[in-house]
Formats: structure tokens, C-alpha cells, sequence
């Protein structure tokens, strides 16, 4: 037999044969109790209890209207339940005192039980978002999970505090992402597009939009590309974020392709990159609530681990969403600044800082060269004249 109905069994069993048992299960409660005859005939027992049954103050053996009547209450709520299953859950218990032992049993199914139906409502309530496009059934699922699992922490006597899973066991990162629809794509790439073309653009979303919030990993190393370029205080364009993906690597070992970036470049449409921010960050919130789900499933289905490193490692992988979660409430809580093709953005560097940066990124031979003679304008242009003349979107 399962060794979850055997304690239910058994603490049953313990509190038919011994009332005073149940003085000692005051933190157990009927509903932690897997199967719902054996909830019907806790409930009736301690029912039974408050109310003064004749059979506690009786002397002498005790008698059986105490099993009677507690198999007649549960009766009421319950079907299958006859006087002869109360006999078999007498005969389950081996010793009466340790029924608190076999009701922290019951209790530790019941964490784990718990658990994992509230990971599988937040996927649930995740999954729904993503469709609908917003964010709040998720979060509001996980604020109810984090009350739970805080709950289930002061049942159980521990503190409740995240600690990471150990090696071998399940963690939100190493969790594949779902595949991603056409629409989260389509607002990557438009973005990106954005980015490229529209100066001091990055300036709009560099404050709360992170690499991994981009569902499609290249998608992502381009953004890591174009954050790298505004931090040095470097001019982007689809040239020069071409240049710095080269420089990381990534046409060298295939991430992506000269060709693939022309194509999100290409792909530019009129729009605000706080707009295509917030819809690729909306996403991220969903896809990180369902990864932190899945996660919290996985781990309360590991019977081994016990319900306090169950609770502190599940508090743990609710982390990522609460770290997405507050950049998500920092995107919508400031309007985007305003920026024009002919001002500079209000996050630009100090000059000096631009200047040692582009040093640094300049390649260094291994000969330094003489200097060469000033070459003409039409062979080096100024950064004004080398600039094209903007164009204009239908």
C-alpha cells in the first residue's frame, strides 16, 4: 500500500482506539487527508470531541458508540464509509502514541499535494495571460502561492526563506522556454528594428529591458549587442550593430547571421521602442511565471525532499518572476522620455567616458604604425556628413 494511506490509516486509527490522540493533532487539519472518506471521518472525530461525546468521560474500556457514531457523522457527508472500514483503520494503527507521527506524515503528503495544485493553477493562469496578452491573472496567482507556500512553512515550523535547489534537481533556468507564437516574434523583431534605426531609442527601454526577456535566444544577443553600443556611447545603426556582433562572436559561431540581421533591420516599422518594449516584456512576465511553475510542479513531485526544503526551494524558484515582475512595474510606472532624431538622448555618457571606451573597443596592432597623413573629406567623413539623410516610413 502507498505509505500516504497507510499513515492516514493509522492516525485514524489511533484516534478511534485513543480520543485523547487528537488533543495531540490540533495542527492537523481534515482537508490534509488525501482521500475524502478519511477527511469525513477526521472531521467527524474531532466534531465528535467538541461536542462532549459520552464516550470521553466513560470508565473503563472504551465504548463502541465512539466508533459508531463517529462512522454515522461522516456518514452524512461522505458514501462507502461502513463500521467494518472503521475496524480496518483500527487494525492499521500499530501504536496509538505515535499518532502525531503518523500525522506529520499525513501532513507532509498534504504540502506536497498542495504544492504542486497551486504550480499547476499559476501555469494555468500563465498560459491564459499569454493568450490574452497581459499579466495580471499570473501575477495574482503567484501572490497567492507565495501566501500559501508561506502558510504551509508556519504548519510545518520553519522559516520560510528562498534557498536554491541542490544539483540534480529541478530550477526554473534549466527548464526549456515553450516554443514562442508568431506575435512574441514579430514584436522582437520590430523592436530590434526600432533600436537600430532611432536615435536615443535605446534610451527608452535600456532602464528595465534585459537580454533574457527575449523568448527567441538571438533575438536577445542582438539586444545584448545594441545595450553594449549605448553603453560605450557609441553611434548604433545597422552597421555598427553588425560591427559588434562580429566582435562577440556571433557570426563566427552561428548565432546569427549578416543576412538575419539585415532582415530584423530591414524589418522596420513606425512605433515607439517603449511600445514593442513593454509587449516583449509583458511576454517575458508570462513565460517566467509558467517556467517558475513548472519548476515548483517538478519539485513537489519529488517524494524524497522533504516539505521544509520543498517550501524554501519553491520560494526560491519564484524568484526570477519577482525580479522580472519588478522591472515589469518599473516599464509602466514612468512615462518613456521624449527623444528626437536631432537631440541627443538625456542618458547620453560624459565625453570623457565616451572617449576612453571607444579607445578601449579600438583594435590595437601589434606594431603601432606611424600616423597617417590627414586623407580627404571624401574618404573620411565626419560623423555629420556620414550620417544618411533619414527616410521616411509609409
Amino acid at each position: 500500500m502507498n505509505p500516504l494511506m497507510s499513515a492516514e490509516q493509522a492516525v485514524l486509527g489511533a484516534a478511534l482506539l485513543d480520543p485523547e490522540q487528537l488533543t495531540h493533532l490540533e495542527w492537523l487539519a481534515a482537508d490534509h487527508f488525501y482521500r475524502p472518506v478519511h477527511q469525513a471521518l477526521f472531521a467527524a472525530l474531532r466534531k465528535l470531541r467538541n461536542d462532549g461525546h459520552p464516550a470521553l468521560s466513560a470508565d473503563g474500556p472504551l465504548p463502541l458508540s465512539w466508533v459508531t457514531d463517529a462512522v454515522e457523522e461522516a456518514g452524512q457527508h461522505v458514501r462507502g464509509l461502513t463500521a467494518a472500514y472503521a475496524h480496518t483503520l483500527i487494525q492499521a494503527c500499530p501504536r496509538t502514541e505515535h499518532a502525531p507521527v503518523y500525522g506529520r506524515m499525513v501532513l507532509e503528503g498534504a504540502i506536497h499535494r498542495t504544492v504542486a495544485q497551486h504550480a499547476i493553477r499559476l501555469h494555468q493562469a500563465a498560459r491564459a495571460d499569454a493568450v490574452q496578452g497581459e499579466v495580471e491573472g499570473a501575477l495574482r496567482t503567484a501572490d497567492v502561492l507565495t501566501g500559501v507556500l508561506t502558510d504551509l512553512a508556519r504548519r510545518w515550523g520553519t522559516d520560510p526563506r528562498p534557498v536554491p535547489p541542490t544539483a540534480g534537481r529541478a530550477a526554473a533556468t534549466d527548464i526549456p522556454p515553450p516554443a514562442q507564437s508568431g506575435q512574441v516574434a514579430e514584436d522582437e523583431r520590430f523592436l530590434l528594428a526600432v533600436l537600430a534605426e532611432q536615435p536615443g531609442a535605446m534610451g527608452e527601454v535600456v532602464a528595465w529591458l534585459r537580454p533574457g526577456d527575449f523568448a527567441d535566444p538571438t533575438h536577445g544577443q542582438l539586444y545584448r549587442c545594441l545595450g553594449a553600443l549605448h553603453h560605450r556611447g557609441e553611434p548604433i545603426d545597422r552597421i555598427t550593430l553588425l560591427w559588434e556582433a562580429q566582435r562577440r562572436g556571433l557570426l563566427a559561431d552561428g548565432t546569427v547571421s549578416s543576412e538575419q540581421l539585415t532582415a530584423v533591420c530591414e524589418g522596420m516599422v513606425p512605433g515607439s521602442a517603449d511600445w514593442f518594449g513593454q509587449r516583449v516584456m509583458r511576454s517575458s512576465v508570462t513565460r517566467t511565471a509558467a517556467a517558475s511553475a513548472r519548476a515548483i510542479r517538478t519539485l513537489a513531485q519529488d517524494e524524497v525532499l522533504g516539505p521544509g526544503r520543498l517550501i524554501n526551494h519553491a520560494l526560491h524558484e519564484l524568484g526570477p518572476l519577482d525580479e522580472v515582475r519588478a522591472r515589469w512595474a518599473t516599464a509602466n510606472s514612468s512615462p518613456a522620455p521624449k527623444t528626437t532624431a536631432s537631440a541627443p538622448s538625456a542618458a547620453e555618457p560624459p565625453p570623457d567616458r565616451v572617449k576612453a571606451a571607444r579607445a578601449r573597443s579600438t583594435p590595437r596592432p601589434g606594431a603601432s604604425p606611424p600616423a597617417p597623413a590627414p586623407a580627404p573629406a571624401s574618404r573620411l567623413p565626419t560623423p555629420s556628413a556620414a550620417r544618411p539623410p533619414s527616410r521616411g516610413h509609409s
